[in-house]
């Protein structure tokens, strides 16, 4: 199916010249003068080489059909991340470069949203929060819980964060997978 260039958002699937890309980045760039033309980095799905294109953004692409499912994270050893399809129990092993930078907030049992091609993961999706614990942070210095000061600390995900003073090792707390920042204290 063509779109516009302009159209397309990250994780979208698009179809070059008979080889898949998936959406890393996209910019829409209006100059003063001149055509406004979209940025999209992409990276190829058969071997992941990284590439960068530029069109014109009334430009027509094609996109891709990609089927997305809720899948169950099992799962991760030397051949990649294993998920499951909760409908029919099909498992899929998705590459590590796939996987990318979510690796850090999938947890056993998760319920993922993963992007496949003709069989083949491409791309994942996870929910918007999720439940870490504390594994190592600053002692609470006297008085600094009057002011608005962040301490760092890592989590049992590997995951480096910004914590009020007041929350001390083996707290669970809750981040945002967008950006891993510091939400609420988890409530179970």
């Amino acid at each position: 199916m063509k779109v516009a260039a302009s159209s397309l958002r990250k994780g979208n699937v698009v179809d070059v010249d008979g080889k898949l890309y998936v959406v890393l980045t996209v910019e829409n760039i209006h100059p003063g003068k001149g055509t406004p033309v979209t940025q999209l980095n992409m990276r190829r799905i058969s071997d992941g080489v990284k590439v960068s294109e530029r069109y014109r953004t009334t430009e027509q692409v094609e996109r891709a059909f990609v089927e997305e499912r809720e899948h169950t994270f099992l799962y991760q050893d030397g051949e990649g991340y294993h998920f499951m399809n909760p409908e029919n129990f099909d498992q899929l092993v998705a590459p590590e470069d796939v996987i990318g930078d979510a690796k850090v907030y999938l947890q056993d049992g998760m319920a993922v949203q993963l992007s496949t091609h003709e069989g083949v993961p491409i791309a994942i999706s996870l929910p918007s929060r999720v439940t870490v614990e504390i594994t190592e942070t600053e002692p609470a210095m006297k008085g600094q819980t009057a002011s608005s000061s962040y301490k760092p600390a890592m989590t049992d995900a590997g995951l480096r964060v910004m914590i009020p003073p007041y929350i001390t090792v083996g707290t669970r707390i809750v981040v945002l997978t967008e950006d891993g920042s510091y939400v609420e204290r988890a409530k179970d």
